[in-house]
């Protein structure tokens, strides 16, 4: 039998000190993040506030070596709930999760959905932002109140388009305005899109008077000239942004969204508790504080059963809204 050396002896003992290679910290394998093979689901179309959510959720868990290689994919129709419900079917999927916001509770809804958000396992509310009112660059509004002087006059020729279904927030912020002044919601002309790439696109071409939208959506095409902005709908002003709020207008009223992660319904605690934990350490990270400042978003981050209680909040409110503005 051959007989180790004092050498080998020590060699072997730095090999197990060393462990296994190239496990750097922030790499996922130490922190528990690394969900391999993990998907995105984007229930809207490219463009949108839930899309850019998600594909700067995904690149910034990336750069901050969270975890890697996540797929982020569109799956539109019926303002999200073709989503909801492919999610829900995805019964006990850990590697699968879904950007979405306030606009999937109203869709719920108005949409009727057999599968609601009380099915899914909540995960985590990331931001909340305020809406804004855009018009093209050669629009004749050049003030909210020159806009809202003409919607008065006649709604039905002032056309809003919002990228969400009924009752999502990019349709009852142009109601809760409508209201504000003094126009029946019901007489609004509201123009739904799957997403803000298919309102921008009417928006710019003037198939529509107005749009409603994220603020984090159009901020290009805002600074470059391509919209005017005219107002912002929450209780203060956008840093950056020279727009006023809707009160300072003369609208009685404001409003903001809000943007979460839910996954499928049926996974283990672990699979959950994984899920939580990487949006958590993304949520903490400087790459998704810089992009929340970029994007001008508000921190809202709400983590498990808390989103959860939020969710089933969310669904009341919305149920109120729609049935106090006869919708």
């Amino acid at each position: 039998m051959r007989t180790r050396t004092p050498l080998a002896l020590l060699g072997a003992a730095l090999l197990v000190l060393v462990g296994p290679p190239l496990l750097t910290p922030g790499s996922g394998a130490d922190t528990g993040t690394r969900i391999p093979g993990l998907r995105l689901m984007v229930p809207n179309s490219p463009g949108g506030g839930y899309d850019i959510t998600a594909r700067t959720a995904a690149k910034n868990a990336e750069d901050a070596e969270l975890t890697h290689n996540i797929e982020v994919f569109n799956l539109p129709g019926a303002g999200g709930t073709v989503g909801l419900t492919r999610l829900v079917g995805e019964h006990g999927n850990g590697r699968l999760a879904m950007s979405m916001g306030l606009g999937v509770v109203g869709a719920v809804h108005t949409n009727k959905s057999p599968k609601t958000l009380a099915d899914t396992t909540p995960i985590a509310r990331l931001t909340e932002e305020q809406d804004i009112v855009v018009v093209a660059k050669d629009s004749p509004y050049k003030t909210i109140r020159q806009l809202v002087a003409a919607w008065k006059k006649d709604p039905a020729k002032v056309p809003v388009g919002g990228g969400s279904s009924p009752g999502g927030p990019d349709h009852l912020a142009p109601m809760l305005m409508a209201r504000a002044a003094g126009i029946a919601p019901r007489s609004v002309n509201y123009v739904p899109f799957d997403g803000g790439g298919e309102l921008l696109a009417s928006i710019l071409g003037n198939k529509i008077a107005f749009g409603v939208s994220g603020v984090g959506e159009y901020l290009d095409q805002i600074r470059s000239g391509e919209l005017r902005l005219l107002a912002v709908t929450g209780p203060k002003r956008v840093p950056g942004l020279d727009a006023p709020t809707l009160r300072e207008s003369g609208l009685d009223t404001d409003f903001t969204n809000w943007r979460g992660i839910v996954a499928p319904p049926g996974l283990s605690a672990a699979e959950r508790d994984k899920l939580i934990g990487l949006v958590t350490r993304l949520h903490g990270s400087k790459q998704w504080q810089e992009s929340m400042r970029k994007n001008g978003w508000d921190d809202a981050f709400l983590p498990g059963e808390k989103f959860g209680d939020f969710l089933q909040a969310q669904d009341r409110r919305v149920d109120s809204v729609l049935k106090e503005l006869g919708l």
